[in-house]
């Protein structure tokens, strides 16, 4: 039998602690060869606060974790009787049945791209109201026209001097209203 990537479900916000406990098990018991990874998929997010750009880790399944294990009686006990485990994903409550390469793949692809490239912690939708908080067009309310996630840009329709104006504006610059 080889290793297999399985879904383990944990009490919300205890995801660090489960996958902390869980390694120090595997190396007091021993089963290195039998459990491998455990992972908390998670981005990196960019948030604008007090006018300064943050990075910040979120989760993008919350209370989710994968765990690359060879599936036997010892690691599936290891890991269930865990503290703060619910339980595994899929198949029978005495037989987890793990998830295919290809969504391994698209979640590993998912965490790669946060890492490489944050994105914005707020969204926009056109036809949103914003305000301006930075550059010329400070305090200025706009409309949100569209939104470019690639390169964290909005075009906003801002009223100035009784007309309407197309601007662009970094993600940055505004907030919503």
């Amino acid at each position: 039998m080889s290793k297999r990537w399985y879904v383990l479900h944990a009490r919300s916000g205890y995801e660090a602690k489960v996958k902390a406990t869980i390694e120090e098990a595997i190396d007091r018991e021993g089963l290195s060869d039998l459990l491998g990874d455990v992972m908390i998929p998670t981005e990196k997010v960019v948030e604008l606060k007090d006018g300064q750009k943050k990075t910040a880790e979120r989760k993008f399944f919350p209370g989710y974790m994968l765990i690359n294990m060879e599936l036997t009686e010892p690691s599936w006990l290891l890991v269930k009787n865990t503290n703060n485990v619910i339980g595994f994903i899929g198949g029978s409550s005495g037989k987890p049945s793990p998830i295919t390469q290809r969504e391994v793949d698209k979640i590993m692809a998912r965490v790669q791209e946060g890492a490489d490239k944050p994105k914005p912690k707020v969204a926009y939708q056109p036809g949103e109201e914003i305000l301006v908080i930075d550059g010329p067009f400070n305090e200025f309310n706009g409309t949100v026209e569209s939104v470019d996630y690639e390169k964290n840009l909005l075009k906003v329709e801002v009223l100035i001097f009784g007309r309407t104006t197309p601007v662009e504006l970094e993600f940055s610059q505004v907030q919503k209203t």
